[in-house]
Formats: structure tokens, sequence, C-alpha cells
């Protein structure tokens, strides 16, 4: 953590695996809705695309375990007395470090739809040439209702908050707060010093063996649906 003046302090606020994570996963949901409506070949990627994104996020709910200061789902977890302080504009520096206590709830809503959008993926079945790696193990109207929540109301949600994402990002880009580069840097501006996120060797080496764990996961998820039979 430096200081370029009396007000200003620079803050490693998000580590590496972080970013990767956050960037990795708008490449994919971008891939995703593009390969679902174009269809039909284009569906393989569909569903290689559901793997990776299954992978990220079991990452991302380890790495909120173990993670960088900022990135624990500890951080995430807005105290009352928090977002009353935000909502008078009245928030401290450590509230606003991260993200603020309405965006950190944004992300654990996304995170929650994201979560039921991947599930009710693996448990969908189209009827004519896709079928989820868990289709086997529910019954079919436990199969009907994924389906219909997966291709209606689970990416009308992700369509809104990703909306909402984009609109908060220019507001609070208008007021001066630049979050998109503070996404791809890792470090913020801010008037009052306050806890950096760990991000050395060692955190990324833990980082890299999470996600080979998580992407070991979603690929034995992804092996339960091609047993010989189904």
């Amino acid at each position: 953590m430096t200081s370029s003046s009396p007000s200003a302090y620079t803050v490693r606020i998000w580590d590496l695996p972080t970013r990767l994570f956050h960037w990795l996963l708008v490449i994919c949901i971008i891939a995703m809705v593009v390969t679902a409506k174009v269809g039909g070949n284009a569906m393989n990627w569909h569903l290689i695309l559901g793997q990776v994104v299954l992978a990220l996020l079991i990452f991302r709910v380890l790495w909120g375990l173990v993670g960088g200061y900022w990135s624990r789902f500890t951080r995430l977890l807005t105290s009352p007395a928090a977002l009353s302080r935000y909502l008078r504009g009245q928030a401290s520096a450590h509230d606003r470090a991260g993200h603020n206590p309405l965006g950190a709830l944004s992300v654990i809503a996304m995170l929650m739809v994201l979560i039921a959008q991947v599930a009710s993926g693996m448990l969908s079945d189209d009827e004519i040439a896709f079928s989820g790696p868990l289709t086997r193990f529910v019954s079919g109207d436990a199969v009907s209702i994924a389906t219909n929540f997966h291709a209606r109301w689970g990416q009308y949600l992700i369509y809104a908050l990703v909306g909402l994402h984009l609109v908060a990002i220019g507001w609070y880009s208008l007021r001066g707060q630049r979050l998109v580069p503070a996404m791809v840097t890792g470090d913020k501006q801010l008037e009052a010093p306050v806890t950096a996120a760990q991000d050395s060797a060692g955190s990324r080496l833990l980082a890299a063996v999470l996600a080979v764990v998580a992407s070991g996961i979603a690929w034995w998820v992804h092996q339960l649906g091609q047993v010989s039979g189904f």
C-alpha cells in the first residue's frame, strides 16, 4: 500500500485470482448466451462452457473462504449498520474499499442465480439432443421444472442482474469511481488506508491448487452423465 498524497492511498483490493475469475466469468457468460441463441452444433460449446462456469463457481466458493481479504464472503456479508451508513451517504473508506454494501448484495445475488442456472442446466433435457448429466438422478417432473427455469426465468434473471451491474458501473464512473480499471489492475485509490488483499506468490499458488480441485469436481459431475446406458 502506497500513498501519493495525504488523502490518496493506492491499495491492492482485488487479488489476481479474483480478477481472473471475474473476467473469465464475463467471457463465459457472453459465450454461453451466444451459443444458446445460435443453437444447433453450437450447443456442444454451450455444454463445455457450462462445465467451465461450474468450475469457476466452485473455485469462487472456495476462494470466498480462504482468498484475499476483500474476496472473502465475510466481506460480502454486509452488516445492516454498513448498509445504513452507505444509504445515508456516510460510508467509511472501509465500507467502499471492496464492493460497497449494495454492490456486495448484487454480487451475492449474481452468484446465487448463476449457481441456480448451472444446476438447472445439469438437470435439463430438451428431449431432442441435449440431456444434462444429472437428469437420471431426479424425476421427470423435476427435469421439466429445471428445464423451464434454465431456458426462461434463469436467463432473464441473469440479464437483469448483468444490466443492473452495467448501469451501476456507469453511474459510479460518472461520480469518479473507476471500478473497471480496479478490476484490471487490482488497485484502488482510497482516501484512507485499509487492509490490503494478500496477493503474493503463495496465495496465487493456493488459488491454482483450488482451481485444479474445482476443475476436477466439475469434470466428475460431467462424467456422471457419461455412464454406459444413459
